[in-house]
């Protein structure tokens, strides 16, 4: 992305997994994977050049995804739009004499776009789509979009309805008018009318009833996103509080976190980006609740709860382990593990399985375990986790050499690797110190 580009757009925030940081109310609508932007009038004004567009409902963001850095054209400042179509007609004796960089970027559909700047400037500019897209469908979605024109709406409270008449008012008209009765064959297909006519206006009211609850819930959901996010801001700010008032905001915040994500990825958005997007955003999402829970999710409780998230939107598991499997071409602070039982979780790069073999390594080591054991429920307890990603640890310690393990009936219990202790020059010679003097002692007081 050229620096010059800071001189007449304003730059765009994005998050670390490259997605741009949408504001209270912006909604993405659509995705063009390579496009340029090239002033048409103006030399003086630098070029965009392979960029990622994002169409959302507010502005048009071109984020060059190498660098992480992205400008934005408010769609405020568009002032008229023009049809796709190309600098000129695709002629092979034009072609044949024109050098091939400058007949290829022509050849590419074009948008221009008329724009206002500061200090009252006009400049027409041009979106090249450079990629395999359908232009036609992205120019609908911008119409579409201006037309609509979010960023501008504003909650107006609706009429009441149902509001009593006034004392001596003049009464309605349908209490004025003479109801037929039903006679003949005219009198049912009145009759027909009147039920379809009835039928229609309940219809018409329960959509409108339909369409103000979700503008309602769209209202709810900006609101609590922004409270979310003001929270995760402020929460190491605010670490000198009482234990009280950090529990009432942890169970806030854990509120907020179920209500939603407000701009899903779709497959209709997004198109073919759909899955890289998608691995972007839930990586934003996921870091939060793993980092609660351990730096460790199983892979079936983040689906759950980014299904959750999502609302209507579901994603197959399909689509959930392709964009997992995509964080290794990207800078998240999340990653995919698979242990050797297969068992498929989520991790954050900081995770340390050493740490997490130290408090198994001690607990394994109290005088209760030093007899029984632990199972995957004791570790789990400890550690705070699932016990089924307990159990997968347990295994792994004993991997390491660290733990061994005991199968019964009852399930596996295992037990602190006393073998270690065990000196192979003098095997037979009782030792006075050590970790196995201590499982003897609890041992001989057990008996």
């Amino acid at each position: 992305m050229s620096v010059g580009a800071a001189d007449w757009l304003p730059a765009a925030t994005v998050m670390a997994s490259g997605r741009p940081v949408l504001s209270a109310g912006e909604i993405e609508r659509h995705l063009l994977p390579l496009v340029d932007l090239e002033p048409e009038e103006n030399p003086r004004l630098a070029p965009l050049r392979g960029c990622l567009l994002v169409l959302t409902s507010h502005r048009l963001v071109f984020l060059h995804e190498a660098s992480l850095s992205a400008r934005a054209l408010p769609l405020a400042s568009i002032i008229h739009t023009y049809p796709p179509h190309r600098r000129h007609n695709h002629s092979p004796l034009r072609s044949l004499f024109s050098s091939s960089s400058s007949s290829s970027s022509s050849h590419h559909p074009r948008i221009r776009i008329q724009i206002s700047l500061p200090l009252s400037r006009s400049e027409v500019v041009a979106v090249v789509v450079t990629c395999k897209a359908d232009v036609d469908v992205f120019y609908g979605r911008l119409l579409e979009v201006i037309r609509t024109r979010a960023w501008e709406a504003t909650a107006s409270a609706a009429p009441a309805s149902g509001a009593p008449v006034a004392e001596g008012a003049a009464p309605a008209e349908e209490d004025l008018a003479i109801r037929m009765p039903v006679v003949g064959v005219a009198g049912i297909l009145r009759k027909e009318q009147e039920t379809w006519e009835s039928a229609g206006q309940n219809l018409q009211d329960a959509f409108q009833d339909l369409n103000a609850l979700m503008s309602k819930a769209k209202e709810m959901m900006e609101l609590a996103e922004k409270m979310r996010q003001k929270l995760l801001t402020n929460s190491s700010a605010q670490s000198n509080s009482n234990d009280e008032e950090m529990g009432s905001k942890q169970d806030l915040q854990d509120l907020l976190l179920s209500v939603g994500i407000v701009s899903p990825v779709t497959k209709e958005t997004a198109g073919a980006l759909y899955h890289q997007q998608l691995s972007r955003q839930l990586a934003d999402f996921v870091r939060v609740p793993v980092e609660r829970a351990g730096g460790m999710m199983a892979l079936v409780d983040v689906y759950c709860l980014f299904n959750r998230a999502r609302g209507t939107e579901l994603i197959s598991p399909e689509d959930l382990l392709q964009a997992c499997s995509l964080w290794e071409k990207f800078d998240v602070p999340v990653m995919l593990r698979k242990f050797d039982s297969g068992v498929k979780v989520i991790q954050t790069k900081t995770h340390s399985d050493d740490e997490v073999f130290a408090r198994i390594s001690s607990l394994a080591q109290k005088p209760d375990a030093l007899l029984k054991g632990i199972s995957p429920s004791d570790a789990a307890f400890t550690l705070g986790i699932a016990p089924a990603l307990a159990k997968e640890h347990l295994l792994n310690a004993e991997n390491k050499g660290l733990l061994c393990r005991d199968v019964s009936p009852d399930g596996f219990r295992f037990y602190i690797n006393l073998f270690n202790e065990i000196d192979l020059q003098n095997i037979h010679l009782p030792k006075t110190h050590g970790l196995y003097h201590t499982w003897i002692s609890v041992a001989t007081a057990a008996h």
